[in-house]
């Protein structure tokens, strides 16, 4: 199966990897969480997997910093990778991002960690708030397969 891929990789550019893992997190009313970084942009709950993290790990990991939420995890919805430029970094990164659904989640605390918002939004909304390529994939990739369940 080939891997989706997002953004313009270019030719003879230095790249850094930054491995990434994030969920598509729905709450009762068939809505998705959404995280605002301080730029503005939006992103699915998630991010960057630290050292020798699993996967897993640094999604309950991340999910305690940007939401302040327990989640179990149910199906791997697959990678897509991304190319992309970052201003605030001066930095160009390749970015594989594993994607998951989650089954449940349970609010437990304030996010840990400062300078994100989050937002519930239709499904639609977020994929056109969605920063990403991969992300906006992500999200449609769940559609279906929510879809094929039902």
């Amino acid at each position: 199966m080939t891997v989706p891929t997002f953004g313009q990789r270019i030719e003879n550019q230095k790249y850094q990897a930054r491995y990434a893992a994030y969920v598509v997190l729905e709450n009762e009313h068939g809505e998705i969480a959404l995280v605002q970084a301080p730029n503005g942009a939006y992103f699915l709950p998630g991010g960057e997997i630290e050292g020798t993290e699993t996967k897993e790990a640094a999604i309950e990991r991340e999910m305690m910093e940007e939401l302040g939420f327990t989640v179990t995890l149910g199906k791997y919805l697959g990678q897509a990778d991304e190319y992309f430029f970052s201003r605030h970094r001066d930095t160009y990164f390749y970015n594989p991002g594993y994607f998951y659904q989650v089954t449940s989640w349970q609010k437990v605390s304030a996010p840990t960690e400062a300078g994100n918002r989050s937002s519930w939004v239709t499904p639609q909304i977020g994929i056109e708030k969605l920063k990403r390529g991969s992300h906006q994939w992500a999200v449609k990739e769940w559609l279906k397969q929510t879809a094929a369940d039902d």
